[in-house]
Protein backbone atom coordinates (compact mmCIF):
# COMPACT_ATOMS: atom_id res chain seq x y z
CA UNK A 1 0.00 0.00 0.00
CA UNK A 2 2.71 2.06 0.13
CA UNK A 3 3.51 2.64 -3.25
CA UNK A 4 -0.31 3.31 -3.75
CA UNK A 5 -1.72 6.84 -3.87
CA UNK A 6 -4.94 7.87 -3.29
CA UNK A 7 -6.41 11.46 -4.09
CA UNK A 8 -8.90 13.01 -2.06
CA UNK A 9 -10.95 15.74 -3.31
CA UNK A 10 -12.19 17.64 -1.06
CA UNK A 11 -9.78 16.02 2.10
CA UNK A 12 -9.53 19.32 4.13
CA UNK A 13 -13.65 19.28 4.88
CA UNK A 14 -15.59 17.27 7.48
CA UNK A 15 -15.02 13.65 6.49
CA UNK A 16 -11.54 14.36 4.40
CA UNK A 17 -9.66 15.27 8.40
CA UNK A 18 -11.22 11.92 9.37
CA UNK A 19 -10.18 9.73 6.00
CA UNK A 20 -6.64 11.32 5.16
CA UNK A 21 -5.79 10.38 8.92
CA UNK A 22 -6.74 7.02 8.63
CA UNK A 23 -5.24 6.02 5.37
CA UNK A 24 -2.08 7.61 6.22
CA UNK A 25 -1.91 5.37 9.11
CA UNK A 26 -2.29 2.55 7.02
CA UNK A 27 -0.01 3.41 5.13
CA UNK A 28 -1.05 4.94 1.96
CA UNK A 29 0.40 7.99 0.01
CA UNK A 30 -2.42 10.29 0.15
CA UNK A 31 -2.88 13.69 -2.51
CA UNK A 32 -5.42 16.19 -0.84
CA UNK A 33 -6.93 18.01 -3.89
CA UNK A 34 -8.59 21.37 -2.52
CA UNK A 35 -9.38 24.42 -3.81
CA UNK A 36 -7.03 26.31 -1.06
CA UNK A 37 -3.81 24.14 -0.26
CA UNK A 38 -2.69 26.81 2.30
CA UNK A 39 -5.70 26.13 4.28
CA UNK A 40 -5.41 22.49 4.47
CA UNK A 41 -1.61 22.52 5.79
CA UNK A 42 -3.20 21.27 8.89
CA UNK A 43 -3.04 18.28 7.68
CA UNK A 44 0.14 17.30 6.68
CA UNK A 45 1.71 16.18 10.29
CA UNK A 46 -0.93 13.35 9.92
CA UNK A 47 1.66 11.42 8.27
CA UNK A 48 5.73 10.60 7.70
CA UNK A 49 7.68 13.35 5.89
CA UNK A 50 6.45 13.62 2.39
CA UNK A 51 3.14 10.90 3.13
CA UNK A 52 0.38 13.89 2.62
CA UNK A 53 0.21 16.02 -0.57
CA UNK A 54 -1.29 19.09 -1.22
CA UNK A 55 -2.83 20.18 -4.58
CA UNK A 56 -5.15 22.77 -5.74
CA UNK A 57 -7.55 21.82 -7.48
CA UNK A 58 -11.03 22.85 -8.57
CA UNK A 59 -13.55 20.21 -9.45
CA UNK A 60 -15.49 23.22 -11.80
CA UNK A 61 -11.69 22.97 -13.57
CA UNK A 62 -11.15 20.25 -16.14
CA UNK A 63 -7.32 20.80 -16.15
CA UNK A 64 -6.69 20.99 -12.28
CA UNK A 65 -8.77 17.91 -11.73
CA UNK A 66 -7.02 15.93 -14.02
CA UNK A 67 -3.59 16.77 -12.51
CA UNK A 68 -4.85 15.61 -9.33
CA UNK A 69 -5.71 12.67 -10.44
CA UNK A 70 -2.78 11.55 -12.22
CA UNK A 71 -1.13 8.41 -11.18
CA UNK A 72 -3.54 7.70 -8.79
CA UNK A 73 -4.59 4.18 -7.68
CA UNK A 74 -7.88 5.19 -5.72
CA UNK A 75 -9.60 8.70 -6.23
CA UNK A 76 -12.37 9.89 -3.57
CA UNK A 77 -14.87 12.51 -4.07
CA UNK A 78 -15.96 14.17 -0.86
CA UNK A 79 -17.27 17.12 -2.62
CA UNK A 80 -20.10 18.84 -1.26
CA UNK A 81 -21.99 21.68 -0.09
CA UNK A 82 -25.11 21.96 2.38
CA UNK A 83 -25.97 25.50 0.62
CA UNK A 84 -25.24 27.27 -2.19
CA UNK A 85 -23.38 30.72 -2.83
CA UNK A 86 -21.52 32.63 -5.73
CA UNK A 87 -20.01 29.84 -8.30
CA UNK A 88 -20.59 27.20 -5.79
CA UNK A 89 -24.36 25.73 -6.90
CA UNK A 90 -25.36 22.44 -6.04
CA UNK A 91 -25.62 21.20 -10.06
CA UNK A 92 -21.77 22.77 -10.31
CA UNK A 93 -20.38 20.82 -7.37
CA UNK A 94 -22.40 17.39 -7.17
CA UNK A 95 -23.61 17.05 -10.63
CA UNK A 96 -20.99 18.37 -13.23
CA UNK A 97 -18.21 17.61 -10.07
CA UNK A 98 -18.72 14.62 -9.82
CA UNK A 99 -19.01 13.86 -13.42
CA UNK A 100 -16.28 15.34 -13.99
CA UNK A 101 -13.65 13.58 -11.29
CA UNK A 102 -15.29 10.09 -12.69
CA UNK A 103 -14.62 10.89 -16.13
CA UNK A 104 -11.46 11.74 -15.89
CA UNK A 105 -10.54 8.68 -13.35
CA UNK A 106 -11.64 6.59 -16.30
CA UNK A 107 -9.45 8.08 -18.87
CA UNK A 108 -6.53 8.09 -16.45
CA UNK A 109 -7.28 4.55 -15.12
CA UNK A 110 -7.66 4.46 -11.63
CA UNK A 111 -8.62 1.48 -10.24
CA UNK A 112 -10.53 2.46 -7.43
CA UNK A 113 -13.30 5.77 -7.29
CA UNK A 114 -15.39 6.31 -4.29
CA UNK A 115 -17.81 8.83 -4.14
CA UNK A 116 -20.24 10.22 -1.23
CA UNK A 117 -23.60 10.78 -1.97
CA UNK A 118 -26.69 11.29 0.34
CA UNK A 119 -29.39 9.30 2.03
CA UNK A 120 -32.09 10.77 0.01
CA UNK A 121 -30.58 11.32 -2.98
CA UNK A 122 -33.23 10.86 -5.44
CA UNK A 123 -34.05 12.13 -9.88
CA UNK A 124 -37.40 13.37 -8.14
CA UNK A 125 -36.89 15.47 -5.08
CA UNK A 126 -38.28 18.49 -4.43
CA UNK A 127 -34.68 19.13 -2.67
CA UNK A 128 -32.35 20.55 -4.74
CA UNK A 129 -29.84 19.05 -2.83
CA UNK A 130 -31.22 16.16 -3.23
CA UNK A 131 -31.97 15.87 -6.99
CA UNK A 132 -28.44 16.85 -7.56
CA UNK A 133 -26.66 14.71 -5.73
CA UNK A 134 -28.75 12.28 -7.58
CA UNK A 135 -27.36 13.09 -11.08
CA UNK A 136 -24.07 12.94 -9.65
CA UNK A 137 -24.54 9.26 -8.90
CA UNK A 138 -26.16 8.84 -12.43
CA UNK A 139 -22.55 10.67 -13.96
CA UNK A 140 -20.84 8.54 -11.62
CA UNK A 141 -22.06 5.52 -12.46
CA UNK A 142 -21.80 5.98 -16.43
CA UNK A 143 -18.26 7.16 -16.73
CA UNK A 144 -16.73 4.64 -13.97
CA UNK A 145 -19.59 1.59 -13.44
CA UNK A 146 -17.15 -0.25 -11.13
CA UNK A 147 -17.23 2.92 -8.55
CA UNK A 148 -18.60 2.61 -4.88
CA UNK A 149 -21.10 5.11 -3.51
CA UNK A 150 -21.66 5.35 0.28
CA UNK A 151 -24.77 7.46 1.13
CA UNK A 152 -24.36 8.23 4.34
CA UNK A 153 -27.69 9.61 7.22
CA UNK A 154 -27.16 12.54 9.08
CA UNK A 155 -23.10 12.94 9.96
CA UNK A 156 -21.82 13.69 13.30
CA UNK A 157 -18.53 14.51 15.12
CA UNK A 158 -16.39 17.08 16.60
CA UNK A 159 -16.42 19.64 13.47
CA UNK A 160 -20.31 18.81 12.22
CA UNK A 161 -22.30 21.46 11.51
CA UNK A 162 -25.70 19.77 13.04
CA UNK A 163 -25.26 19.28 16.33
CA UNK A 164 -22.43 21.83 16.86
CA UNK A 165 -25.04 24.31 14.86
CA UNK A 166 -28.30 22.88 17.53
CA UNK A 167 -25.91 23.57 20.22
CA UNK A 168 -25.07 26.80 19.76
CA UNK A 169 -28.52 27.68 18.91
CA UNK A 170 -29.41 26.40 22.81
CA UNK A 171 -26.84 28.96 24.45
CA UNK A 172 -28.31 31.72 22.71
CA UNK A 173 -31.61 31.60 22.56
CA UNK A 174 -34.83 30.38 25.01
CA UNK A 175 -36.57 28.02 22.10
CA UNK A 176 -35.44 25.84 19.86
CA UNK A 177 -37.99 25.13 16.43
CA UNK A 178 -39.19 21.55 15.67
CA UNK A 179 -39.42 21.66 12.15
CA UNK A 180 -42.53 19.72 10.89
CA UNK A 181 -43.33 19.09 14.34
CA UNK A 182 -39.66 17.38 14.84
CA UNK A 183 -40.79 14.06 13.73
CA UNK A 184 -38.30 13.14 10.92
CA UNK A 185 -35.86 10.40 11.35
CA UNK A 186 -32.75 10.23 11.11
CA UNK A 187 -30.20 7.47 11.91
CA UNK A 188 -26.86 9.90 12.96
CA UNK A 189 -23.53 8.13 11.76
CA UNK A 190 -19.88 8.83 13.10
CA UNK A 191 -17.63 10.85 10.83
CA UNK A 192 -14.90 8.27 11.74
CA UNK A 193 -16.96 4.92 11.23
CA UNK A 194 -17.66 6.44 7.70
CA UNK A 195 -13.94 7.06 6.91
CA UNK A 196 -13.76 3.69 7.91
CA UNK A 197 -15.87 2.46 5.08
CA UNK A 198 -14.46 4.82 2.81
CA UNK A 199 -11.13 2.82 3.44
CA UNK A 200 -12.68 -0.63 2.94
CA UNK A 201 -14.58 0.65 -0.24
CA UNK A 202 -11.10 0.91 -1.35
CA UNK A 203 -9.31 -2.09 -0.04
CA UNK A 204 -12.40 -4.32 -0.62
CA UNK A 205 -12.54 -6.15 -4.57
CA UNK A 206 -16.49 -6.94 -3.39
CA UNK A 207 -17.11 -3.04 -3.30
CA UNK A 208 -16.54 -2.11 -6.35
CA UNK A 209 -20.05 -1.29 -8.01
CA UNK A 210 -22.34 -1.05 -5.46
CA UNK A 211 -24.53 1.37 -3.36
CA UNK A 212 -23.73 1.02 0.44
CA UNK A 213 -26.23 3.57 2.86
CA UNK A 214 -24.65 4.16 5.89
CA UNK A 215 -26.47 4.86 9.37
CA UNK A 216 -25.49 4.77 12.70
CA UNK A 217 -27.45 2.02 15.48
CA UNK A 218 -30.00 4.15 16.44
CA UNK A 219 -32.97 5.78 14.31
CA UNK A 220 -34.14 9.01 16.13
CA UNK A 221 -37.25 11.71 15.30
CA UNK A 222 -35.21 15.43 15.19
CA UNK A 223 -37.28 16.49 18.34
CA UNK A 224 -35.33 12.77 20.06
CA UNK A 225 -31.86 14.57 18.80
CA UNK A 226 -32.79 18.50 20.08
CA UNK A 227 -33.70 16.65 23.57
CA UNK A 228 -30.32 15.02 23.75
CA UNK A 229 -28.36 17.94 23.16
CA UNK A 230 -30.17 19.63 25.80
CA UNK A 231 -29.30 17.04 28.01
CA UNK A 232 -25.14 16.97 27.37
CA UNK A 233 -25.47 20.85 27.15
CA UNK A 234 -27.24 20.43 30.57
CA UNK A 235 -29.59 23.17 29.35
CA UNK A 236 -33.21 23.89 29.66
CA UNK A 237 -34.88 25.10 26.50
CA UNK A 238 -38.54 24.98 24.90
CA UNK A 239 -39.39 22.88 21.82
CA UNK A 240 -41.28 25.22 20.05
CA UNK A 241 -43.03 22.76 16.88
CA UNK A 242 -42.78 25.27 13.39
CA UNK A 243 -45.14 23.92 10.76
CA UNK A 244 -42.89 23.06 7.64
CA UNK A 245 -44.79 25.84 5.82
CA UNK A 246 -43.64 28.37 8.01
CA UNK A 247 -40.32 27.00 8.56
CA UNK A 248 -40.04 27.29 4.49
CA UNK A 249 -41.04 30.89 4.93
CA UNK A 250 -38.96 32.41 7.67
CA UNK A 251 -35.79 30.30 5.79
CA UNK A 252 -36.68 32.06 2.89
CA UNK A 253 -36.02 35.32 4.68
CA UNK A 254 -33.02 34.25 6.67
CA UNK A 255 -31.29 31.19 5.38
CA UNK A 256 -29.21 33.35 2.68
CA UNK A 257 -27.41 34.79 5.69
CA UNK A 258 -24.35 33.00 6.62
CA UNK A 259 -24.74 30.81 9.50
CA UNK A 260 -28.46 30.53 9.22
CA UNK A 261 -29.76 27.76 10.83
CA UNK A 262 -32.00 26.65 7.45
CA UNK A 263 -32.25 26.91 4.14
CA UNK A 264 -35.76 26.56 2.52
CA UNK A 265 -33.93 23.74 0.74
CA UNK A 266 -32.79 22.55 3.64
CA UNK A 267 -36.19 22.76 5.16
CA UNK A 268 -37.71 20.51 1.65
CA UNK A 269 -35.28 17.57 3.12
CA UNK A 270 -36.73 17.62 6.27
CA UNK A 271 -40.21 16.45 4.87
CA UNK A 272 -38.59 13.28 4.50
CA UNK A 273 -36.92 10.41 7.00
CA UNK A 274 -33.30 10.66 6.77
CA UNK A 275 -32.66 6.38 7.17
CA UNK A 276 -30.50 3.97 5.72
CA UNK A 277 -32.53 1.23 3.89
CA UNK A 278 -32.95 -2.17 5.01
CA UNK A 279 -32.96 -3.89 1.73
CA UNK A 280 -29.40 -1.86 0.86
CA UNK A 281 -25.69 -2.63 2.23
CA UNK A 282 -24.40 -0.92 5.38
CA UNK A 283 -21.40 -1.33 7.43
CA UNK A 284 -22.07 -4.52 8.43
CA UNK A 285 -21.47 -5.72 4.36
CA UNK A 286 -18.26 -3.65 4.99
CA UNK A 287 -16.82 -5.69 8.53
CA UNK A 288 -18.22 -2.83 10.07
CA UNK A 289 -20.01 -1.77 13.19
CA UNK A 290 -20.59 2.28 13.63
CA UNK A 291 -20.54 3.86 16.70
CA UNK A 292 -23.56 5.09 18.55
CA UNK A 293 -23.45 9.35 19.63
CA UNK A 294 -23.78 8.60 22.90
CA UNK A 295 -20.06 7.42 22.47
CA UNK A 296 -18.76 10.20 20.84
CA UNK A 297 -21.25 13.78 21.10
CA UNK A 298 -20.57 14.56 24.81
CA UNK A 299 -16.80 14.61 24.06
CA UNK A 300 -17.42 17.47 21.93
CA UNK A 301 -20.67 19.29 22.90
CA UNK A 302 -19.13 20.06 26.54
CA UNK A 303 -18.06 23.08 25.34
CA UNK A 304 -21.61 24.29 24.96
CA UNK A 305 -22.21 23.69 28.66
CA UNK A 306 -22.58 26.86 31.09
CA UNK A 307 -19.26 26.30 32.91
CA UNK A 308 -17.80 23.68 30.07
CA UNK A 309 -16.35 20.65 31.08
CA UNK A 310 -17.01 21.66 34.90
CA UNK A 311 -19.39 21.30 37.23
CA UNK A 312 -21.70 24.07 38.22
CA UNK A 313 -19.84 25.90 41.49
CA UNK A 314 -21.71 25.13 44.74
CA UNK A 315 -24.02 27.99 46.03
CA UNK A 316 -22.36 31.12 48.57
Amino acid sequence: MASKLVTIFGGSGFIGRHLVRRLADAGWRVRVAVRNPNAALFLKPMGSVGQIQLVQANVRDERSTARAIEGSYAVVNLVGILAESGQQKFGAVHAMGAERIARLSAAAGVARLVHISAIGAAPHSDSAYGSSKARGEAAVMTHFPKATILRPSIIFGPEDRFFNRFAAMARLSPVLPLVGGGHTKFQPVYVGDVADAIVESIRQDKAAGKIYELGGPHVCTFKEILHYVLKVTERRRLLVPLPFGLAGFMAGLTGWLPGAPLTGDQVKMLRHDNVADPKLDGFKALGLTPDSMEANVPTYLWRFREHGQFTAPAPQ
